[in-house]
């Protein structure tokens, strides 16, 4: 691999939240499997994404016990693990993707067993060594705790790449104050409580809790789980600083071949992003 095409001191997710903040915009980040619904269609789905309006992408790692996952994303990632895809199949897919894209910022979201499994197989350290190389500019690990994980956490950090951290409506202000100690780039506020694609996403909930989250956390506040169209996605955008879509994107591309799953995706997000940019811009804070 290339040398690292991310450095501690230009991160890609820290200057695209400065960009949008100063556009009065607000970030769309969708999440898919990477190696769904085809092997090799997951580049060419991040680039279909960038161009219909995605801001940050974030890129599931397949792993055989999701638990934090829904039926529908953890049917993607049995089918990308049934045609071989792992974490070295998923880190040359984000490199391929860098061979045209150097701006747009990648997060793997995923659990600690593949992670600890590619250390064991390359030696210690090197999925945060790879990783970089690689081009990718956060890790979201599902199962890490922020008191367990800040050796990870200052490895991440000084190859340039950001920690990410879920909150969730159960989190206490001890976790949240434990989480801002450790995450960078952006946190990622679970706004249902159970696993990916439940539930009914209750906006006056989400904008009640976000001002306690900044209470404690400065890096930006992106909320996931439950928004599945134009509206919700705009609701969530009026007190978030992005909207995280996952489970409808996964719906759409599910069955399809390559180019109807590029022209899915890609229709899909453009009418997320008309909905978020169709938002007031944020006035002046006070102060």
């Amino acid at each position: 691999m290339s040398a690292a095409n991310t450095t501690p001191d230009s991160r890609r997710i820290a200057s695209t939240f400065t960009r949008l903040a100063g556009e009065g915009r607000k970030a769309l980040i969708p999440y898919v499997t990477a190696g769904f619904p085809q092997a090799d269609i997951t580049p060419a789905l991040m680039h279909a994404m960038v161009a219909a309006g995605a801001d940050v992408i974030e890129l599931g790692v397949p792993f055989s016990d999701p638990m934090a996952d829904g039926p529908v994303i953890q049917k993607a990632g049995e089918a990308a693990l049934a045609i071989g895809v792992g974490m070295a199949q998923v880190l040359a897919m984000v490199a391929e993707f860098r061979g045209q894209d150097t701006t747009t910022p990648v997060v793997l979201m995923g659990y600690a067993n593949p992670v600890e499994r590619y250390d064991l197989k390359h030696g210690a350290g090197a999925f945060v060594r790879d990783a970089a190389a690689a081009g990718v500019d956060g890790v979201l690990i599902v199962d890490y705790p922020p008191e367990e994980c800040e050796a990870f956490a200052a490895d991440l950090r000084a190859h340039g790449l950001d920690l990410i951290f879920l909150l969730a409506p159960t989190s206490t202000d001890a976790r949240m104050a434990q989480v801002a100690r450790v995450a960078s780039g952006y946190v990622y506020y679970v706004s249902l409580k159970g696993v990916t694609g439940a539930g009914h996403l209750d906006t006056s909930a989400v904008e009640q809790m976000l001002p306690r989250i900044r209470q404690h956390v400065t890096v930006p506040v992106g909320v996931g789980f439950g928004i599945r169209d134009a509206q919700t996605a705009q609701a969530v955008g009026r007190t978030a600083d992005a909207v995280v879509i996952g489970t409808r994107i996964i719906q759409l591309l599910e069955g399809q071949p390559r180019e109807a799953a590029l022209a899915a995706a890609g229709d899909f997000l453009r009418g997320i992003r008309a909905a978020l940019d169709a938002l007031p811009a944020p006035g002046p804070k006070a102060g």
